[in-house]
Formats: structure tokens, C-alpha cells, sequence
């Protein structure tokens, strides 16, 4: 059975009342519990903090998955820590954004992150995960 992580950063444990304007109504236990039903045969392990280095532990122990989604929310503008633990393993590594962080504030444009992940999903809501997973298992 293939083991995919899904690392959820900074303030996403708010998701359903954080800004639903931007963020959508879903809560994470909602995706969640939807990519569990989309994904039956895959061992999904989620998780997510509003620390740094707690994130960049669990990004360390994924070395030994299948493959890793990380949405680190606001990390993903200045984490070189969390840049450097990604290009540290040598699974399938996709960064996930429910909103387009492209087309908002300016500071928001520029992710740290992806130059050390295999791709990127933005703007595609809680369906970016799904793709996301479908792109590590390919890969």
C-alpha cells in the first residue's frame, strides 16, 4: 500500500472560518475525509501544526513515504527551513495552495518553497490536494 504524507501548516487548522471568502466553507477534516474516500488503497497521513519546526520534523520523517503534500500556508513566502528540509528527501514532493497566491497581495506571489518540490497547485480549492496525491502516486 502506498504511504502518502499531507503536511497542512500555518493557520489551516482554521480552514471553514478563516476567511471563507478566500479559503472556502471546507474544514481540513472535510478534505480530509474526502481524500480518504477518493483514495481508498492509499495509507493518507495528515497532519498539521502552527509550528515550524514540528513541520519540518514530520517533512524529515516522510523521507521513508511514498510521496509528500505540503501546504505550509504562509511558510511557503520565507521558510527557507522548511525549503531546506524539502530538498533535503528524494520522495515525489507537490506544494498545494487553495487559493491563487499569484493573483493576490504581492508578498504572496513568491513561494521559497517551490523551487525545492516536484510541482505546484494553486488556486484550485480543496481539489488541489487531490491532484496533488494523484501526482506523488504517479511519480
Amino acid at each position: 500500500m502506498a504511504r502518502v504524507f499531507v503536511l497542512n501548516g500555518v493557520n489551516l487548522g482554521a480552514l471553514g472560518t478563516r476567511r471563507p471568502e478566500v479559503y472556502g466553507t471546507r474544514t481540513l477534516g472535510d478534505i480530509e475525509g474526502e481524500l480518504r474516500e477518493h483514495f481508498p488503497g492509499v495509507d493518507l497521513n495528515f497532519r498539521q501544526t502552527d509550528y515550524e519546526g514540528e513541520f519540518v520534523g514530520w517533512i524529515r520523517e516522510s523521507a521513508g513515504a511514498d510521496g509528500l503534500v505540503v501546504n505550509p500556508g504562509a511558510w511557503s513566502h520565507y521558510s527557507y527551513a522548511i525549503h531546506d528540509a524539502l530538498e533535503a528527501i528524494a520522495v515525489p514532493k507537490v506544494e498545494v495552495h487553495l487559493s491563487n497566491i499569484h493573483a493576490r497581495e504581492d508578498w504572496r506571489r513568491t513561494s521559497v518553497i517551490s523551487p525545492a518540490v516536484d510541482a505546484v497547485v494553486a488556486g484550485m480549492g480543496s481539489y488541489g490536494y487531490r491532484v496533488a496525491i494523484q501526482y506523488v502516486l504517479e511519480h
